[in-house]
């Protein structure tokens, strides 16, 4: 027979399988009488599980939802799934939830063995999602900055300036900023002593220098402004289309990417932020639907720039047949 504590926690990883159990099913699988099994079910109580059990015929024991979230037991596929999961709600574009899906993201990435890390990065590297607007960046270097944000420790890394050049820099991190479709890294740097924000798709090798710090006042009211103020003004194009569908219809195909506002039935408002104009192409041609270019006016230009090139791509370019008589010259 297991110990009490290995048993405990196969109790709990049954009990979160299936929605109900019957006691003699449970009892059966854990190899102990239904007396130990409600001994185990009391422990499970006493940290924080709030396992339901009813009497009858249909009685037995459940999983309910509690007043707080207890740790959960996950397998090796559960914990790979919900830190690549993670890392793509990181760039979902949906608002309000990337701070939160890095701080999650942190807390399962620290407790997976290196095993399932390497699965991990090698999953999001090859993976596109059509919900990132922008670079994506590797699990580890959000994970690693955000923890040196948390604990404040002094960070190093390698930084990859707008004109190329690679640099060796040590900060004193501050925030992290989503920003139009980019991760960015608000910290003090300790070579140039003044305030900096870092892209993080520009950025390698992130390690913790091992130094404590005390947080120094930032010249702006928040991260996020001084973010925009440091990369001259928004980050990105703010894309408007009067959209010939439904809002349903285009939030279940790009409610990712942008903001949907319904006008009646049959059309919508849809505005996308993007650093590049192709993503908001991209979208509107999978729609599947007639629209309308409300701004700016070069996404207008870059529509017709697309349009050429697949117009080219599509015109027909066989031999022409030739008229009686006349005669070809074999192609050598």
């Amino acid at each position: 027979m297991a110990n009490t504590s290995s048993r405990t926690l196969r109790l709990l990883s049954l009990l979160q399988t299936h929605r109900h159990w019957s006691g003699t099913d449970l009892a059966d699988r854990l190899g102990v009488s239904e007396r130990t099994l409600r001994r185990d079910v009391d422990r499970l109580r006493e940290i924080g599980y709030p396992v339901h059990a009813s009497r009858g015929t249909d009685g037995g024991y459940q999983l309910a939802p509690g007043a707080v979230l207890p740790p959960l037991l996950l397998d090796d596929e559960e914990g790979v799934a919900l830190a690549v999961g993670m890392g793509d709600a990181t760039q979902s574009g949906i608002a309000g939830i990337e701070d939160a899906a890095v701080r999650a993201l942190t807390k399962v990435v620290q407790v997976l063995p290196p095993r399932l890390r390497a699965r991990v990065n090698a999953l999001r590297a090859m993976t596109i999602s059509p919900a990132a607007a922008g670079p994506v960046v590797p699990a580890e270097v959000l994970t690693v900055i955000a923890q040196a944000c948390r604990d404040e420790e002094r960070l190093r890394f390698r930084y990859t300036a707008r004109g190329g050049a690679d640099t060796d820099r040590e900060v004193e991190p501050h925030r992290l900023v989503p920003l139009g479709g980019r991760w960015y890294l608000v910290a003090y740097d300790l070579t140039r002593h003044d305030w900096r924000s870092f892209r993080l798709d520009r950025l390698t090798d992130p390690r913790s220098a091992g130094t404590r710090f005390r947080p120094r006042p930032l010249p702006a009211d928040d991260a996020a402004q001084f973010v925009r103020s440091s990369t001259g003004g928004h980050p990105g194009h703010v894309v408007q289309a009067l959209v010939h569908a439904s809002a349903e219809h285009v939030r279940r195909v790009v409610g990712q990417w942008g903001t949907i506002e319904a006008i009646d039935g049959e059309r919508c408002r849809l505005t996308m932020v993007s650093t590049t104009l192709d993503w908001p192409t991209q979208a509107l041609g999978i729609i599947g639907a007639e629209f309308e270019v409300l701004g700016p006016p070069e996404f207008v230009d870059h529509l017709r720039e697309w349009g050429s090139r697949f117009l080219l791509a599509t015109q027909d370019q066989r031999p022409q047949p030739t008229s009686p008589g006349q005669r070809t010259n074999p192609v050598p």
